[in-house]
């Protein structure tokens, strides 16, 4: 029976919801028939370094998964971003715990970037099947979500996929986000949201360019749905 680890993380500073919270236990509790095999395992991180260098190692040891699939909220998307690869890159800005790792690299010595084992445009197919727009991202900032990235990277497990999604309604009652809200600093670290000439083109030859609406956590919800199930077909295949 594969193991698939959802992870999503909390609340942080000018992020006072995170609907990664509800969107990883909602997915936990999903009952398909394509994921009738699997054991879904869902955690959510405190957003500070700390939890992520303590909670991911003791996960992984406990439940042995055979993929991961990671969401985090940047505040300034409008689309699901795939990340492909993590960003050896840090800001120095502060976690939810109000600490800040003092360096300007996660790893020193180790190279720019890593690519992040996944079958990147499996998934993007699958996001795309809802309404949610998607696109795949090679900058995945230099915050809290680019470090799980890189920790997830390096973990050994074969498959780990880090999925950013953008503002939603809340999960319990719906209403839209103000135009002129602040962003936190999460958005500020999570990196210039245009991406690369070759992903411009994909999004134009798939006619699935950035939106400017704001989606529901049903959209949402089903998105992470067709990632799952993605995610959990890739692992069958490997």
């Amino acid at each position: 029976m594969p193991t698939i680890l959802i992870t999503g993380f909390g609340p942080f500073p000018g992020a006072p919801y995170n609907p990664t919270i509800k969107l990883v236990r909602a997915l936990a509790r999903l009952r398909r028939p394509a994921l009738a095999d699997a054991k879904i395992v869902a955690h959510i991180f405190t957003t500070s370094y700390a939890a992520v260098d303590r909670e991911l190692p003791d996960l992984i040891a406990r439940h042995k998964p055979d993929a991961l699939l990671m969401f985090g909220l940047h505040g300034r998307a409008r689309a699901i971003r795939i990340e492909t690869r993590a960003r050896n890159a840090l800001a120095l800005l502060p976690d939810a715990s109000g600490k800040a790792l003092r360096r300007g690299v996660i790893a020193t010595g180790a190279p720019h970037a890593r690519a992040m084992p996944m079958p990147a445009r499996r998934l993007l197919a699958a996001a795309r099947e809802t309404r949610m727009p998607a696109v795949l991202s090679r900058d995945a900032g230099r915050y809290l979500c680019n470090y799980l990235c890189w920790r997830s990277a390096e973990s050994g497990v074969r498959l780990a996929a880090f999925i950013h999604v953008p503002k939603v309604a809340r999960f319990a009652r719906p209403k839209k986000f103000s135009n002129g809200a602040a962003f936190s600093a999460h958005s500020r670290a999570s990196g210039n949201p245009a991406l690369g000439p070759r992903f411009r083109e994909d999004e134009r030859r798939m006619g699935m360019g950035l939106s400017k609406k704001v989606f529901s956590a049903a959209d949402l919800l089903r998105a992470g749905e067709k990632l799952l199930v993605a995610l959990h077909a890739a692992v069958n295949r490997t």
